[in-house]
This record gives C-alpha cells, structure tokens and sequence, in this order.
C-alpha cells in the first residue's frame, strides 16, 4: 500500500513539473517573435487593413529583425520589428509613384513647410530641410527629432501633401571613443567644401562603426561615410538634386 502511495506521488510530481513547464515556457516565447506568422500578425494589427508582400529576416548590429513591405490602398509601408522582444524599431509609408502629380504653380514657403512637419510630428525638433527634385518632382525633405525617435518627411513642395513619413528609434553612441556627430559634420562639409547637412546618422557596416553624413551643396547631393573612430572618409556618393 505505501509503495503504491509512493508511485502515485512521484507520477502526480512529475505531471506538476510538466504542466509547470506548458505553462510558463509559452509566456516566454510569446516575448519575442519566433516565426513569420507572429510578426504577420503584429504588422496587420499595426496596419488594418493592408495586404503583406514580403517578409525578410535580417540582421542589423548583429540583432536578428524581421522587416515587413505591406500594402494598402495608395501607399506602400515598411516595418521593421526586432525579434528578441517584438518591438516596432522602424515604420515608415510612401505615397505609391504614379498616385504622385507633379503639380503647378509656385512652390510652398519654408516657413508654410515648418508648419506642416510640426503638425505631423507634435513637438518634434526640426533638424534639417532641404530642397530637392526627385522623380520629376520638386519636395521638401524634413529631417526631425523627438524622444528617442528620427523623422525623415518628404512634403510636395508645390502642394504641401504629404509624401513619404518614417521614424526609427535612435541608436545609442556614447561610447567615448567615437569622435561624435559633431565633428563628423566638421569632416564631411570640409570634404564638400561647404554645404548644408540635411542628415547624420550612426550605423554599423560590416561590423564598423560609421557616421553617414548627407550634404546639400547648390544642386548636388553627397552621402559620405566616415569610420566614427578613426574619423577617416571611407565612401562618397554624389548625385544631382534633379536626378
């Protein structure tokens, strides 16, 4: 009889660690995303509505993402989701070119333009604007902050509607052997010979920490790279506003 009672306590102990395990690794998982299938669900919560095109894994710093290309009416949206905790890092749309005109009359004021990327951005401070011409079309590129978010707005110039929207969350760069964005600036506009920076950001490539620095200067545009240790210009790309 006890040795009976001894085995039908060491079974019921066994069925306890087993339910214990069900029930708490799930929660875990559910953390992060683990397959297609959850991160579908979270863009078509994020984007009612909208058809998914592709999905893709990828790596970013070394971080495991999932970025998501979806589609709903007129516009197209790309989001990138981190997997270890399923956080919306980046988000952005663009109107669909042939749903674009190209407008007539004069051009919207500078100041017309500030008005509606603080309108869209609430609180937002306006790093940068710079005019420019892309596909036939004459827009307002605004590059804002806020928080722990970078803005990047693409206005019509001749209309004011709004183009293209897109935050990612900023990276963290205090390490204190990198030369800062500040004298990244001071490298890249003595590489141009003047200008104005309409965009800096900090990113990895291949591993190699880099400043990427975007300058307006008359009517070219230069994308220059530089190593944030060295401070040494690793790439320029230069192309014509009107390209």
């Amino acid at each position: 009889m006890k040795k009976r009672s001894l085995s039908a306590i060491i079974v019921l102990m066994v069925c306890l660690v087993f339910t214990n395990v069900l029930c708490f690794s799930e929660p875990v998982l559910a953390k992060g995303i683990t397959s297609v299938k959850q991160v579908k669900k979270l863009a078509k919560k994020q984007v009612k509505g909208a058809s998914i095109l592709e999905v893709e894994r990828d790596y970013e710093d070394g971080v495991l993402v999932y970025e998501v290309r979806m589609l709903k009416s007129k516009k197209e949206y790309d989001l990138v989701y981190r997997a270890s905790d399923a956080k919306l890092v980046s988000y952005g749309w663009e109107m669909q070119p042939w749903y674009v005109k190209r407008g007539s009359g004069k051009m919207i004021s500078l100041s017309k333009c500030k008005k509606l990327a603080k309108k869209e951005v609430s609180g937002g401070t306006i790093l940068s604007i710079a005019k420019k011409r892309s596909d036939g079309i004459d827009i307002y590129k605004v590059v804002m902050k806020k928080s722990n978010k970078k803005y990047e707005l693409k206005f019509h110039a001749r209309t004011g509607k709004l183009l293209e929207y897109e935050w990612e969350l900023t990276r963290k760069t205090n390490n204190k052997d990198y030369i800062g964005e500040k004298k990244a600036k001071q490298i890249a506009l003595k590489e141009v010979g003047g200008g104005k920076v309409i965009k800096i950001e900090f990113d990895m490539d291949d591993g190699v920490p880099v400043y990427e620095v975007e300058i307006v200067e008359d009517d070219m545009e230069y994308e220059i790279i530089i190593h944030a240790v060295t401070g040494a210009i690793l790439e320029i790309d230069m192309d014509s506003i009107y390209d």
